[in-house]
């Protein structure tokens, strides 16, 4: 269950929104296995001076359409699967919703299961391995 905060500056139209997040979770499914339903995403959508970053770093240029996409992940996936993911989310995006490569940074962070609650209270870390599947 990865969870997925997605963050830009505000002014983009509903429809733009939708695509951005449809395009973050479709490369999660090819790229990550993440079945198509197990989707938590959050938009945030900050005021001009609540986003502060560098145009230029280690890319860029990058413009106003800024989209900063970090994903926390309940299991490790391997360099290749996260480069492959990188790679995927630019090209769907620049396909929908129009998104310049050089506007996107992806951060992954994955971690010990002990820091999870799915549901109920209870420790991701006691579900069986059925119920973890989808982490």
């Amino acid at each position: 269950m990865p969870y997925v905060r997605i963050s830009l500056l505000k002014g983009k139209p509903p429809q733009y929104l939708r695509a951005l997040a449809d395009g973050i979770h479709q490369a999660m499914a090819e790229c990550f296995d993440v079945p198509p339903a197990d989707r938590f995403q959050l938009v945030h959508q900050h005021e001009p001076g609540e986003m502060i970053f560098d145009r230029d770093y280690a890319g860029g240029p990058r413009s106003d359409d800024f989209v900063l996409v970090a994903i926390q992940t309940g299991k490790p996936r391997p360099a290749e699967a996260k480069a492959a993911l990188y790679a995927r989310m630019a090209q769907v995006l620049r396909a929908a919703p129009g998104l310049s490569p050089a506007d996107l940074i992806v951060v992954i962070a994955d971690g010990d299961m002990d820091n999870w609650s799915f549901s109920h209270g209870r420790m991701a870390s006691t579900l069986s391995a059925r119920e973890l599947q989808r982490c």
